[in-house]
């Protein structure tokens, strides 16, 4: 026969005042009897913890809720500057750092030019992106309480180095999230940016509902993060979902994949390959998305004007639709080996050369894809505004560091 145990007050204390925190942060300032009706605590319950929480510097007082019945309610609020975190998204070109403070409001904002060249000393390169980040933020480095670093690449958990992004200087030693959380003097994570990517899509985006899903990014490169049963699924090594480097059908066999954007996918999906593409059909532009938004425009202008059947070979429209048609074929069936092998509930198209496509790529790589496959998952366009990355870091900054902060309040 098992016997309940019951809680301690500590413990109780500890969940209430979590629960109070969450109610907080979801619905912004609320008063004692909103929280006691959310959280379904008592309202003197409510007030001590408010009390508690209030002296541990976790909730402020924002003001009193006028123009309801009965007395006047103070509110209260999430301290945002009882921490702060930053965000980082890493490309050869530039360091973008962003910091949030605890209730997820943005404060500041910093780009660390990187031009590429060997010898890079890649501690003293992030210390000058999280500096100005935090300075921009009225801070001293000390007062972010974590990183994390998007980046074009993998951390491989077994050996500590970074994997699939020869095409960064100076990150590939060893040891690498040590060397920089103990040269920074600030808690770091690194993830893969597309990774990133799908968190800021669970958060806030089209996959809110999705426990199964993959997120295909096209830009330069390939990538894709596959997130299962609600969680990022990293693989063995931390390279699962470089489908860029998969070998495809129409594809050359290409068996020295270790070089930045090699492989079967990416060279028929890659950015290079998709400009090459719409010049073909005679959409030019200064990259992959520049030419691309230019077909989907002539599709969307000419679609409803010109019946198919009455184009001729040289109308824009014509053109255009080729050059689509053949790219969400090359897409589909790319997504087409994934949905075989993982049976997702959505597929989410981002990147920017994605985004260019708009919806005439989507709607005919969804027709693709349906047309290859047995399951058929729903594709959709990212919805997440700005950077995705970014998000996706300031997300897990700020999920990490509210498990140590909110767990830490006064007894």
């Amino acid at each position: 026969m098992s016997v309940s145990v019951p809680g301690t007050p500590s413990l109780l204390r500890a969940i209430n005042d979590r629960a109070a925190l969450e109610a907080l942060l979801e619905r912004g300032p609320l008063t004692r009897p909103q929280i006691s009706g959310l959280t379904g605590i008592s309202k003197p319950t409510a007030s001590q913890l408010l009390a508690r929480l209030e002296q541990a510097g976790l909730v402020v007082r924002d003001g009193i809720r006028e123009g309801l019945p009965g007395r006047t309610a103070e509110l209260y609020r999430i301290n945002g500057a009882a921490a702060h975190v930053a965000g980082a998204d890493v490309t050869p070109a530039r360091i973008r750092v962003s910091v949030a403070d605890l209730a997820g409001t943005v404060v500041a904002e910093h780009t660390l030019p990187t031009p590429g060249r060997t010898g890079v000393d890649v501690v003293a390169r992030m210390a000058a992106a999280l500096d100005g980040a935090a300075a921009a933020a009225g801070l001293g480095r000390g007062g972010l309480d974590r990183a994390v670093i998007g980046i074009q690449g993998a951390v491989d958990p077994a050996t500590g180095r970074l994997g699939y992004a020869s095409h960064i200087p100076g990150w590939h030693i060893p040891d690498l999230v040590g060397t920089l959380s103990g040269g920074l003097g600030v808690r770091v994570a690194i993830e893969n940016d597309v990774n990133l990517a799908a968190l800021a899509e669970r958060a806030g985006g089209q996959a809110a509902a999705a426990r199964d899903f993959v997120l295909l990014w096209v830009a330069d490169g390939v990538g894709m993060a596959v997130v299962l049963n609600g969680a990022l699924h990293r693989g063995t090594t931390g390279g699962a979902g470089e489908i860029g480097y998969m070998p495809a059908v129409g594809a050359p066999l290409m068996r020295d994949v270790r070089r930045t954007h090699t492989g079967g996918v990416h060279s028929l999906t890659g950015g290079a390959a998709v400009l090459k593409l719409m010049r073909e059909h005679g959409f030019r532009g200064r990259d992959a998305g520049t030419a691309l938004g230019r077909a989907a425009a002539e599709t969307e202008a000419t679609g409803e004007r010109i019946p198919t059947g009455k184009r001729t070979a040289t109308d824009a429209g014509a053109r255009a639709e080729r050059a689509l048609t053949e790219l969400a074929t090359r897409l589909g069936a790319t997504l087409a080996t994934v949905v075989a092998v993982l049976d997702p509930s959505l597929v989410v198209l981002t990147g920017d050369v994605l985004h260019a496509g708009g919806e005439p790529l989507r709607a005919r790589v969804e027709q693709h894809l349906h047309s290859l496959t047995i399951p058929r998952p729903e594709v959709r366009l990212s919805t997440v505004q700005g950077n995705p990355v970014l998000a996706g870091a300031l997300q897990q900054a700020l999920r990490e560091t509210r498990d140590v902060v909110f767990s830490t309040t006064a007894p």
